[in-house]
């Protein structure tokens, strides 16, 4: 792909800087803190909000332009590259955990139509009063996390993870609920599919399990959910069955063997492999990290 540049505007290569931040969320400035938000793909759930400037970047052969005022997205998964910035480039990042997004998320609808939309958007203009929005909500994160002696640090973090969200969502919802990605047979299918599958992710994590419910074959289930988010149906199985057994992990009236049962795994090991194949750790070690945090 020949590299697209912007009118009169010299750009910065992708460089890397010093600066890292190990944590389940951060704010930073690109001036103030001397980074770039390619410093953090693959790594956390990226957010940039551009004050000044111009940034170019490249994700599934396509090249999108974030100009002053407009907000990104770059999901941890997403395949971002060639990343090119002006001079003057200011933004203010908010950076998000995988496991801190899925501990917090406050509405399994709205994540999916929202996930669904910046896979294919993840650039979207503000108007001032949304940028002066979500620039709040940054600098609520940035108070929140200078105050290191709070005791309650960790629950309110969540609690600002939860109300950016739905500002977020909000801002989005006119664009999210117009847009169409899928002839209306193949959208109703996958809305179905995820219904069903929030209803009955403690059932059931076979494909087939909810192909036989919506009356079609698995294959033609797992194209039109890849067709749809361009992941496989178990994604989504997976994603709604470890928010379910996050929740539970947080109650210390449920030992793990009674999450194992209540999400019909055949034991506790099998419960184990599952959590720790989503999260990294076993479920007794993802309880021991929130009770040190």
């Amino acid at each position: 792909m020949t590299k697209q540049r912007f009118d009169d505007v010299p750009f910065l290569a992708d460089v890397q800087a010093p600066y890292y931040h190990e944590g389940d969320v951060a704010v930073i400035n690109t001036v103030h803190d001397k980074c770039l938000p390619s410093e953090f793909i693959g790594k956390y759930h990226i957010h940039i909000l551009c004050n000044e400037g111009k940034m170019q970047f490249l994700m599934s052969d396509r090249v999108f332009t974030v100009y002053k005022g407009d907000f990104a997205v770059w999901t941890i998964d997403a395949t971002v590259s060639e990343a090119l910035y002006s001079p003057d480039f200011d933004a203010d990042i908010l950076l998000v955990s995988r496991n801190f997004l899925l501990e917090n998320n406050p509405q399994s609808t709205w994540a999916t139509k929202g996930y669904l939309y910046v896979k294919e958007n993840p650039v979207f203009g503000l108007s001032q009063d949304e940028h002066c929005l979500l620039r709040s909500d940054f600098m609520r994160f940035k108070e929140q996390l200078a105050r290191t002696n709070h005791i309650f640090r960790k629950e309110i973090l969540g609690k600002l993870m939860q109300i950016f969200l739905y500002d977020l969502w909000d801002v989005y919802s006119t664009e999210i609920n117009r847009h169409k990605s899928l002839n209306t047979n193949s959208a109703n299918l996958f809305s179905r599919f995820l219904d069903l599958v929030r209803q009955k992710n403690s059932e059931s994590r076979e494909v087939a399990f909810y192909a036989d419910m919506l009356c079609v074959s698995p294959k033609y289930l797992s194209e039109v959910v890849r067709k749809a988010s361009g992941k496989p149906a178990s994604y989504w199985i997976n994603g709604y069955a470890i928010q379910e057994i996050i929740a539970m992990l947080k109650r210390h009236d449920l030992n793990v063997s009674e999450i194992a049962h209540r999400m019909n795994f055949y034991n506790q090991s099998h419960l184990s492999r599952f959590v720790k194949n989503m999260l990294g750790v076993s479920p007794t070690e993802y309880r021991a990290n929130l009770e040190n945090k």
